[in-house]
């Protein structure tokens, strides 16, 4: 199993610690379970997992969960629900580890429930709630500070467990204990460590790789085709790739040269070479993730951009607002020349072509951008404690355009150094209000109606600037397992990510619980 190349893996299965490489290869998702799992995919399909059912009252602000009963942890003590209240308890308390910004007021439990109250409704806020993945309370109560636990001996009820650990790769190991012994049929899952899209999908062609999820430069003719029987991809779209530029540093905190960048770049040759045609250009000014977000999108259906880009509009913009060509053929205002750098990771080679195509259409446009690839640990590191210019950075995934709004604009991701969201630093209270009334929106119709502030900001004002759709990446080679989920069979998006559906929680939990060894 394959799912984030990493310059260097590290020793720490935090399930909060996003920056960490068993974060994002997938491995937490296997170890660490959310009370709720969710069909990326099918986005009204929903699995009971350590809860088997769950309850809202009090207009949307509070839900209880009712926790399922005969769990254990991988070292054979019970689950419980104090280890449910506790988890949320912790993430009260510690901001750092509050992926989804959640805001509690209380948490209590009542025999085998436990009930989660906030200050404002939060029905479509149920993906970050009930994905948070669950620590046992007799671990993290002695772990010190949860943001820097490095948790090298996991204890999570999932399927696996650590196994062996070295700088090459790890291994996860049935978990004695599980409490859905039937459904695991996968004896062990190797996940290795590659420093490159490139070295991961040479592991892959030659079939050292049973699942994966990267980009593939020619990915019918280099895989598929190569072997039409075993090899094969599922990648439906739950998100945006964006160009985010840091509102706190100039230039880029000028509203005329996002407009510029947006205006300049050729989001059709962007998908169609730097991602081989595989991500297809975002076109609704709002940023609204389509076809997933359909039916939540006929308020600024009529809101599109162009698709191949327009220099010289990019220019006029500039124009307007002040700027003007210095002898060098950039822009410049105030004796300060437009110029700044997109930074991404090297080893995530189509995000690298990507950024590198779209500097050479801004200076195409008098805008002196530049990319710099850095390592993958370097990249999470910079994004999280706001030290770059400009990035590409995909949107949350989920179940409803909520997660990628909030992803985007929730000022309380951004709060000190170490960000889960709102990479741009963007700090617009109106905004996380509209945020909080959208929680509060029970229906699509209601929903849609609630997005549009949000979606107008987006648009007027491009914190983020979408350009292209963010793949869920899914390939893999059928020859020694079966039960892979498909477009015909969606029950999930296949991409092996651990995190995808909320804070410790994710795809590849439900997917491998569904495959079988080849008889």
């Amino acid at each position: 199993m394959e799912s984030s190349p990493e310059t260097a893996i590290t020793d720490d299965f935090n399930p909060y610690a996003t920056t960490e490489a068993p974060y994002s290869m997938g491995a937490t998702g296997l170890i660490y379970e959310p009370l709720v799992e969710f069909d990326l995919a099918s986005t009204t399909i929903q699995y009971p997992w350590l809860a088997t059912g769950y309850a809202w009252s009090n207009g949307g602000k509070t839900i209880t969960f009712t926790i399922r009963q005969g769990v254990k942890w991988n070292n054979g003590t019970p689950f419980t629900p104090a280890d449910v209240a506790y988890t949320f308890n912790l993430m009260k308390k510690n901001t750092a580890i509050n992926l989804g910004g959640l805001t509690i007021t209380s948490v209590t439990t009542s025999g085998d429930t436990v009930t989660v109250n906030f200050p404002s409704p939060q029905y479509t806020n149920l993906e970050n709630i009930a994905g948070v993945g669950i620590v046992p309370q007799s671990v993290w109560s002695k772990a010190g500070n949860p943001a820097t636990f490095t948790d090298p001996k996991p204890v999570g009820t999932g399927p696996y467990e650590l196994g062996t650990f070295t700088s090459q790769g790890f291994t996860l190991v049935k978990n004695p204990y599980y409490w859905q012994p039937s459904k695991v049929k996968v004896a062990k899952v190797y996940f290795p460590a590659y420093s490159s899209n490139t070295g991961a999908l040479a592991a892959l062609f030659s079939n050292q790789i049973d699942w994966t999820g990267n980009y593939i430069p020619g990915l019918k003719k280099d895989f598929v085709d190569t072997d039409p029987a075993t090899h094969h991809y599922y990648e439906a779209a739950n998100g945006d790739e964006s160009l985010e530029g840091n509102l706190t540093k100039w230039p880029t905190n000028q509203l005329a040269v996002r407009q510029a960048v947006s205006l300049a770049v050729n989001r059709t040759i962007l998908g169609a070479e730097g991602e081989a045609g595989l991500e297809n250009p975002v076109i609704n000014a709002t940023g609204i993730t389509l076809p997933a977000f359909q039916a939540w999108s006929a308020p600024v259906a009529s809101m599109t951009i162009s698709a191949t880009g327009n220099t010289a509009a990019a220019e006029k913009v500039l124009e307007n607002a002040g700027f003007t060509k210095g002898s060098s053929g950039f822009f410049q205002k105030g004796g300060k020349t437009v110029a700044f750098t997109i930074i991404s990771p090297t080893a995530y080679t189509d995000m690298a072509e990507v950024d590198s195509i779209a500097a050479q259409e801004l200076r195409n446009a008098g805008i002196d951008a530049t990319f710099q690839g850095v390592s993958t640990n370097a990249w999470y590191a910079d994004v999280a404690d706001g030290d770059f210019q400009m990035t590409e950075h995909w949107s949350n995934g989920g179940i409803s355009p909520y997660a990628e709004y909030n992803g985007w604009l929730n000022s309380a991701l951004a709060s000190g150094s170490a960000a889960t969201g709102d990479f741009e630093r963007l700090d617009v209270p109106a905004l996380d209000n509209d945020l909080t009334t959208l929680a509060g929106a029970s229906t699509v119709a209601q929903q849609s109606a609630d997005l549009v502030p949000l979606e107008k900001y987006v648009a007027a004002n491009l914190p983020v600037i979408p350009v292209e759709t963010a793949a869920e990446w899914f390939e893999y080679n059928s020859d020694h397992f079966v039960g892979w989920p498909t477009e015909s069979d969606p029950y999930e998006s296949g991409q092996p990510s651990g995190t995808n559906n909320g804070p410790g929680s994710g795809t590849d939990l439900v997917v491998i619980l569904h495959l079988s060894p080849v008889s």
